[in-house]
């Protein structure tokens, strides 16, 4: 059961078209969360003062515009947003809200031809170690050893993406109650994560730069927290970027206080030229993951993720088993030929000249709105001017090929969320369905937010 309230008012027509509408919104701004269950319709029209015959149609409604989902007896729940299917030969793919990188030729090319060399060979098609072998574990070790300095095999693990690190990680280390701090809005798979396992997430201040290390040291002080959760390059959703210094001072304090660090480092292969990891200057405290989703593609679900010490990392694959087995063994094998050949750091390149592009384009058609963008990054973060609604501009957005996902949805207080959107970039949107896109927001941007119906 949710304490979530309907609340209608200001609404015009029918109310079965209210009580859908207002579902929406709250979707829409992360009031409801997916896999959320909302209170009965029988009490709901209690609570309201209405029909229950009218709080049944709104649900109906609701349920036809894909918002909501039925489970008999157990009730009504969020339904998570899904992507709509490629219209036949559009060659584009609706967007879903997902942040994905672009996928240049050079990518879906290299897999086309990994895959059919692999499957030749017929032998990645069995069931191997959860984190993978050892062979598997010694090239990912080498791999993450050329930014993050010496890392043993014993320490690595390859799971099935980066969730899937995430959540194991996180069950390792926390129990229920337990209090782990992030920036006030960051990636919602580690907010979902935390909400499963019952964990308080303490939301940080940031700047240009990411979360503040005073900030931390003041959450800190009280002694409940155990880890900090940071993604240090092109933050999702901000794109903050933090500086060597600023990691050292987050590392600074985390040793001060005791602190674990989780380093989500999914954009961290992207820049030309990359900070140093967390990892690199606390590796005995930092728990690194690097995921091949947001750096080459997410047809991989692959994730590296070097533990701090060799028992966390047996640890850490007793969990991995539990949730998933054991990433793709056709992945890990093609991953590791990647490695070998050069091919990672080529296909990497690729998403990374096609990133910078798409910023650049994105740059100069919004230019003079209020926006942050890293110049190889594939998302940008749009903050909105006095009047402007992002629950307003991203409603009005769809349809127009343009992932837009209000604040919301990122912050760990929904209620203080501010008025931004995360624009992405990415995915198999073409640059002239980008420009479209950006385009349409420009326009509403210019009228102040406001949604009109002539071009919806």
């Amino acid at each position: 059961m949710t304490d979530w309230t309907l609340d209608i008012a200001g609404h015009e027509g029918p109310i079965y078209r209210a009580i859908a509408t207002a579902i929406a919104r709250d979707v829409a701004r992360g009031v409801l969360r997916p896999g959320q269950r909302l209170p009965s319709q029988r009490d709901l029209a209690a609570a309201m003062g209405i029909d229950l015959t009218t709080v049944s149609r709104g649900f109906a409604e609701a349920l036809r515009q894909g918002l909501i989902e039925s489970d008999g007896r157990r009730g009504s729940f969020v339904r998570a947003p899904v992507a709509e299917p490629t219209p036949a030969g559009s060659g584009e793919a609706e967007p879903s809200g997902m942040n994905m990188p672009p996928a240049p030729d050079a990518v879906v090319e290299a897999l086309r031809q990994g895959y059919q060399a692999l499957l030749g060979e017929g032998a990645h098609l069995h069931y191997r170690p959860s984190g993978g072998g050892q062979a598997d574990r010694a090239f990912a070790a080498a791999f993450l050893a050329r930014t993050i300095g010496e890392t043993s095999a014993d320490q690595v693990l390859v799971t099935a993406g980066g969730q899937n690190a995430l959540h194991s990680i996180c069950a390792t280390m926390f129990q229920p109650g337990d209090a782990v701090a992030a920036g006030a809005c960051t990636y919602p798979g580690f907010l979902a994560v935390a909400r499963r396992l019952a964990v308080d997430v303490v939301p940080l201040a940031m700047d240009e730069e990411g979360i503040l290390p005073d900030a931390l040291d003041a959450a800190a002080r009280n002694g409940r927290l155990k880890s900090v959760y940071v993604v240090p390059t092109i933050d999702n959703p901000t794109t903050a970027t933090m500086g060597a210094a600023r990691r050292a001072a987050i590392v600074e304090v985390a040793a001060r206080h005791g602190l674990q660090i989780i380093e989500d480092d999914a954009y961290g292969r992207l820049p030309e030229a990359p900070i140093a990891p967390i990892a690199a200057i606390a590796p005995e405290r930092t728990w690194h993951i690097l995921s091949l989703s947001k750096a080459v593609s997410p047809a991989l679900r692959l994730a590296l993720v070097r533990a701090p010490r060799v028992r966390d990392a047996l640890r850490l694959a007793a969990d991995v088993h539990e949730t998933a087995v054991m990433a793709p063994p056709l992945n890990v094998a093609l991953l590791g030929c990647w490695i070998g050949t050069g091919q990672l750091d080529r296909l990497v390149q690729a998403v990374r000249a096609e990133s910078a592009a798409r910023a650049e384009i994105a740059a100069a058609m919004l230019e003079g709105a209020d926006f942050a963008i890293h110049p190889e990054g594939y998302h940008l973060w749009l903050r909105l001017g006095e009047g402007s609604k992002a629950t307003d501009i991203a409603l009005a957005l769809q349809g127009a090929g343009l992932s837009a996902v209000p604040a919301s949805a990122f912050a760990v207080t929904p209620a203080q969320a501010p008025e931004a959107l995360r624009i992405s970039l990415g995915g198999a949107l073409s640059r002239d369905a980008l420009r479209r896109g950006l385009g349409r927001l420009d326009a509403l941007l210019a009228q102040g937010g406001r949604r009109d119906h002539a071009l919806i």
